[in-house]
This record gives structure tokens, C-alpha cells and sequence, in this order.
């Protein structure tokens, strides 16, 4: 019997633009032909602080995962969260999701929306477990694919933000549709 191996839990630290050539390539993985280009996430991290918050994890001194909330007036979006295929299932998507739930908070957000493909049935039960509930659908959302989202809302004025921890987020999670994404 092969003992198991302890999995370090992820380190949370700011995104920059040193981090874009991981994270385009981490795109390319989890998002496939609908993985957003190096302007778009330019275009996010330009809007740092201001109104977006982009977070990277680390484990073994590399980047595993990465998310980015978009929060204003009150409501936030959780806008990406792409965790790579050989560290899903260890938390880093649980762990990237209650820091942007926090940080929501923080900015006095009472709400967060997502979308979320509906194949995406990992995904899916990791909002569920943080209390996010399906609100909409949205037809042909993620381009070029033209596959459906569900539209997920958590009532921050409500949730409990400590209680669920989730199975890591698989990619294909959350995406703004932007431009020709």
C-alpha cells in the first residue's frame, strides 16, 4: 500500500502582471478555446483595486490556481477561478472562492453572482456548498462554445462564510463574458 502524500495547502497572494504568462497558460487549460487573452486580463488587473481583485495560489512554489472578483455598488461578481488539473481536489478552489467572498464582504457587498457552465457539476457543488443558489440561465453564454451557464446569487447578508469548504473548482468555472471571449 502506497502511503498517501500530505497536499500543502495553497498560499493566496495578489495577481499581478509578473503572473500572466502562468496564467494564460493555466487558461489554455482550464478554458480551452474560450480562455481569455493576455489584453483581457491586462484589462482586469489594470482595475485593480479600484473595483477588481484578482488572487493566485502557490503550492511547491508554483502557481495552481488563480480567481478574480469584479465588486461595485454593493454587488460583486465572481468573474474566473481555474485551478489546475493535477491540483484539483486538493481545496485551492475552495480556498481562492472563501477569499473573494471575504474580500465582498470586506468591500460591503451584499450579494455575489456567478456564472458557471451547467456541465460543470463540480463547480456546481462547490457554489452550492457556500449557499450560492441558481437564479437564471443563460443561453449560449460562453463563446465560441455556445454552451449554457446557470447564473448562481449568495446572499451575503445571510451566508455563512465559514461553514462549507467544497471540493476544488474545476475549470470552466465562472466566467464574465467579455468581448470575444
Amino acid at each position: 500500500m502506497i502511503p498517501e502524500r500530505a497536499v500543502p495547502r495553497a498560499v493566496l497572494r495578489p495577481m499581478t502582471t509578473a503572473d500572466l504568462d502562468v496564467i494564460l497558460a493555466l487558461e489554455l487549460e482550464a478554458f480551452g478555446e474560450e480562455a481569455w487573452s493576455r489584453g483581457m486580463l491586462e484589462g482586469e488587473l489594470a482595475q485593480q483595486p479600484d473595483s477588481r481583485h484578482y488572487l493566485v495560489a502557490i503550492q511547491d512554489a508554483e502557481v495552481t490556481g488563480y480567481a478574480g472578483l469584479l465588486a461595485a455598488g454593493g454587488q460583486a461578481d465572481v468573474v474566473t477561478i481555474a485551478v489546475r488539473r493535477n491540483r484539483r481536489g486538493q481545496g485551492t478552489g475552495s480556498a481562492l472562492l472563501a477569499a473573494l467572498l471575504a474580500e465582498a464582504r470586506r468591500r460591503h457587498c451584499t450579494e455575489v453572482f456567478l456564472e458557471v457552465r451547467v456541465d460543470n457539476l463540480t463547480a456546481q457543488r462547490l457554489y452550492r456548498a457556500r449557499g450560492f443558489e441558481q437564479v437564471g440561465i443563460r443561453r449560449g453564454y460562453y463563446q465560441p462554445s455556445g454552451a449554457d451557464a446557470l447564473v448562481m446569487r449568495l446572499d451575503l447578508t445571510s451566508a455563512d462564510l465559514t461553514s462549507a469548504t467544497g471540493a476544488g473548482a474545476a475549470g470552466a468555472g465562472p466566467r464574465a463574458k467579455r468581448g470575444n471571449q
